[in-house]
């Protein structure tokens, strides 16, 4: 398959997936866990399994999720930044994923403020 801009493959979304893991610089931050919320977009090509209505064709999203859900709640991290790219080297491991879209939020980091958020976007090379 020729290599298309990302903007221009389908898209599988896993939303608003909450998390509780270590997050954060300050020393409180390091003794609990907190919630962290996680949306990822999956850039694939689902032609072939819209036809062949086959798993086997395209992204296991329920797979990619146990995935982050296990990586996630055992990881300690400082900063949001690392903790999205390492979600993303999960999805861009999948065959089917072109590139993954990754937004990491943080309920309750900044006073007054109801969330900070990472997002990046990668694509497999």
């Amino acid at each position: 398959m020729d290599r298309l801009p990302i903007e221009q493959y389908d898209k599988i979304h896993i939303r608003d997936l909450v998390v509780r893991c270590i997050i954060g610089i300050e020393p409180l931050e390091r003794k609990e866990k907190q919630d962290v919320i996680i949306n990822i977009t999956l850039y694939t090509d689902i032609k072939k399994s819209a036809v062949t209505d086959n798993i086997s064709d395209t992204v296991d999203y329920k797979k990619i999720k146990k995935r982050v859900l296990s990586f996630v709640e055992n990881s300690s991290f400082y900063l949001l930044e690392t903790l999205a790219e390492e979600i993303a080297k999960i999805c861009l491991d999948d065959n089917c994923v072109k590139g993954a879209s990754v937004v990491v939020d943080k309920p309750g980091a900044l006073r007054f403020a109801r969330s900070v958020a990472v997002e990046i976007t990668r694509v497999k090379t």
